[in-house]
């Protein structure tokens, strides 16, 4: 069960990344905002080739590395729906639709449960 709701509380990560893509989520970050789109799109998109290689390798690897990379993601999605949430109204957000807010939103109480599980088992 554990297992399983991580790969839930990722695939709604990845989901998000990819939202983050459609509604041009480099609008809100201070560096990329001054990029023309493509330049920023690009540079936005291949950040994430590393975070993502770490997070199914150290997965795929298991042992200690895999429990602390779950810890991690479990208490980033905390973090990062309060940085979603601070920033609601700013200029740049583009994650207005409900299908947007549910992803957001549904990470940090799937991961929650997660930290929980992991924690207790």
């Amino acid at each position: 069960m554990e297992r399983l709701l991580f790969i839930a509380v990722l695939a709604l990560l990845f989901i998000h990344e990819m939202d983050a893509i459609r509604v041009q989520e480099w609008k809100m970050f201070i560096v990329l905002k001054d990029m023309n789109d493509e330049t920023a799109y690009k540079v936005f998109t291949i950040i994430h080739l590393p975070l993502y290689f770490a997070a199914v390798y150290t997965l795929v690897i298991g042992g200690t590395a895999a429990f602390t990379l779950k810890v991690i993601v479990d208490i980033f999605l905390l973090g990062h729906t309060i940085l979603h949430f601070g920033f609601r109204n700013h200029r740049g957000n583009g994650f207005t639709t409900v299908f947007s807010k549910v992803i957001i939103f549904a990470m940090p109480i799937l991961a929650c449960g997660h930290l929980f599980l992991l924690l207790t088992m």
